[in-house]
């Protein structure tokens, strides 16, 4: 950062990141928190996530069509469209409390006005996550052209705001303390805060040339390093979320695929680099260790926490502060470990931790399980984004945040639900095991993504006798809480893909970043 202008754009990135963790924790906190969204809206454990969901899908969805179109319009008219995104959904938002909230609702006016309010919270999630899409599609591609020699250490620092922004968040969240439970609206107000803060910084700096166009990469080129599997993955993905969206046949969602993938090979006539696919396949279970499982952990931890007199954001918040102090320091770390070192040890670290959590009933076991939790997820994402930006260059934007789109999809689609699914199974097997006979009477079928599922009805639970009812929720909170075990599966594909990739670069001579010819930056 030679420049002063060169620090105002990079410290406006990171305080827009910031703002993209603002909208995930207040959210994580309203779907997951019983006394919030679910019982003001009557969700259960996968309609929640569902919800969550659609504040992380359409980050794909804004994070790769601005990648394809952002060297022609400029990263300031990215910039502006996610700042508006982020009013829109604050205003739809409010919009859904008023519904819920109105006078001289009865029952059935109750459970009319919480669908109409749904739809409410649900499009403007969507908004929401276009916006969030959005800002890593101008961030990501701007840091790595401005310190194109030390991307992976300067992309780390970059995302130490997301962290960050979480630390922050949750610190806030948890210092208005009642105010949030008596009216949950002060979350929405949260928002606003950081993202007027970059718009007004970022509306004026000068953004770098893109080191694609700066070493004059044709566009061909670099949809060829996505190519047409990298293209079919995505692809897959976002149509068939617009498909459960908008009520399409199989045969429109394949169809428009197909349509979409043959048009994109036509042009680009390249089936992709191998190693690009082979990481987009590898973030699908990165993200859900990390941002999936981020947003489920409040909820899961909220009783146990609550029973020690805590606060169940402490998880996250602490895990949060780990990866946003090591962040800072990635540069050492990675030219120790290498990229992809780094990458296996922190998915041994997040197993382990993932396990512990699953096990611990003290405050200190809890945060000790934490810590680990925290090592091991602090570099997965940035440093995923460093290797491929070092790795292939000539994708430009599009490479850099097409995989990164291809994590929030997963989340959203997949990893949120499937989750939450995990969650419910627990609670059955639990219930099944411990009170028989009593699942059947406080549970509901649904589905989701993957197909159908049955989940415990809080409502039916409620309406038991009162040490029945405490009894059912006791089991249901110590199953969720067991749960993360079972996410361990998630990383330990990920080791076993790292150490494959350890192999095969150690076969062709160790890890070399690939360099482009570009002005020095």
């Amino acid at each position: 950062m030679s420049t002063s202008n060169d620090r105002l754009v990079f410290w406006g990135c990171f305080i827009a990141l910031i703002t993209t963790a603002f909208a995930f924790i207040t959210r994580a906190f309203l779907v997951n928190i019983p006394d919030l969204w679910p019982a003001q809206f009557g969700l259960d454990n996968v309609q929640g996530q569902e919800l969550f969901g659609a504040g992380i899908w359409p980050f794909a969805i804004s994070i790769i069509l601005f990648s394809l179109i952002i060297d022609r319009i400029g990263y300031r008219a990215a910039m502006i469209f996610s700042f508006v995104c982020y009013a829109i959904y604050s205003y739809m938002a409010l919009q859904a409390y008023g519904i819920v909230n109105a006078e001289g609702l009865g029952e059935a006016g109750l459970a009319a006005a919480r669908g109409d309010a749904y739809e409410y919270l649900y499009w403007g999630s969507v908004v929401l996550g276009l916006g969030n899409g959005t800002v890593e599609a101008f961030i990501n591609p701007v840091v790595a052209t401005m310190f194109s020699r030390e991307k992976t250490k300067w992309l780390n620092i970059l995302h130490a705001g997301w962290p960050g922004g979480l630390v922050i968040g949750g610190l806030l969240t948890i210092g208005l303390g009642a105010q949030v439970t008596e009216d949950w609206r002060v979350l929405i107000y949260l928002i606003a805060l950081p993202a007027i803060v970059y718009l007004l910084i970022l509306m004026f700096v000068r953004f770098p040339v893109n080191e694609r166009v700066a070493a004059g990469t044709s566009y061909r080129e670099m949809l060829g390093e996505f190519g047409i599997i990298g293209a079919a993955i995505a692809g897959f993905l976002i149509v068939k979320q617009l498909g459960l969206v908008f009520g399409w046949t199989d045969g429109v969602i394949y169809g428009v695929l197909i349509a979409l993938v043959l048009a994109y090979g036509a042009y680009c006539r390249s089936l992709g680099r191998p190693l690009m696919v082979f990481l987009c396949i590898v973030m699908m279970p990165l993200a859900t260790t990390e941002l999936g499982t981020d947003g489920a952990i409040t909820g899961i931890m909220e009783q146990p926490l609550k029973e020690l007199g805590q606060n169940p954001l402490w998880v996250l918040i602490y895990t949060s502060a780990i990866m946003c102090v090591l962040r800072f320091f990635a540069g050492p770390i990675v030219k120790c470990l290498t990229p992809l070192g780094l990458l296996a040890s922190c998915a041994v670290l997040a197993t382990l931790g993932l396990f512990a959590l699953s096990q611990t009933v003290s405050v200190f076991w809890i945060f000790a399980a934490a810590t680990l939790y925290g090592l091991g997820k602090t570099f997965f994402w940035p440093t995923t984004l460093g290797v491929v930006s070092e790795q292939f260059p000539k994708g430009g934007a599009l490479t850099l945040n097409a995989i990164a789109g291809i994590g929030m999809l997963t989340v959203g689609i997949v990893g949120g639900p499937l989750i939450g699914v995990m969650q419910e199974s627990g609670a059955q097997a639990s219930l099944e095991r411990e009170l028989p006979g009593i699942y059947e009477t406080v549970s509901t079928p649904g589905d989701y993504f993957l197909g159908s599922y049955t989940a415990v009805d809080q409502g039916k639970v409620d309406a038991l006798p009162a040490d029945q009812s405490d009894k059912v929720t006791k089991v249901v909170t110590q199953a969720k809480q067991g749960a993360l075990a079972s996410m361990t599966i998630f990383p330990l594909i990920m080791l076993a893909c790292y150490i494959g990739l350890i192999l095969y670069f150690r076969s062709r001579g160790g890890y070399k970043p690939v360099e482009l010819d570009t002005p020095e930056q």
